[in-house]
């Protein structure tokens, strides 16, 4: 990462901004008129949501063309990557808000066995985008092209 040009930076910021925002407006991790998060933030839920923005933004870096005319021979991540920022969505988010598991289990069932497994959902989630940046990395520097 220390070769990378200033524009997979700034798409690597961009896209760490936006992610933040994405799961944290809707969560109530980052509090708005928008929404009233029904239980409280709990101390982990900014470090997980923190560290999926930054690892999802590292990610989408990784799809930038390092120079004009290169491809990246890296393999593609992006349906894990996803699927892990879901995770940590659902790692951060309120277990009485989400309408899918209050319809699934109820609120007492949300509260009893949900929010119990949310830190292992987070944890899940950044082990998962952490692997694919290492994916993603790995091959961007054994298949790195020469510029021309």
């Amino acid at each position: 990462m220390t070769t990378w040009p200033p524009r997979r930076w700034l798409v690597a910021v961009l896209v760490a901004v936006a992610a933040a925002l994405v799961m944290g407006v809707p969560t109530g991790v980052v509090p708005t008129s928008f929404y009233t998060r029904m239980t409280p933030v709990t101390w982990w839920d900014y470090p997980v949501w923190a560290v999926s923005a930054a690892l999802l933004g590292l990610i989408a870096a990784t799809y930038v063309r390092s120079s004009p005319g290169s491809a990246s021979p890296a393999p593609d991540r992006a349906k894990q990557s996803v699927g892990a920022a879901l995770l940590s969505v659902f790692a951060i988010g309120c277990p009485i808000c989400n309408k899918l598991v209050v319809a699934l289990i109820g609120v007492s069932g949300a509260l009893s066995y949900f929010e119990p497994i949310q830190p292992l959902l987070g944890a899940a989630g950044l082990a998962l985008l952490v692997a694919g940046l290492a994916v993603r990395l790995r091959g961007d520097v054994a298949c790195a092209t020469p510029a021309r």
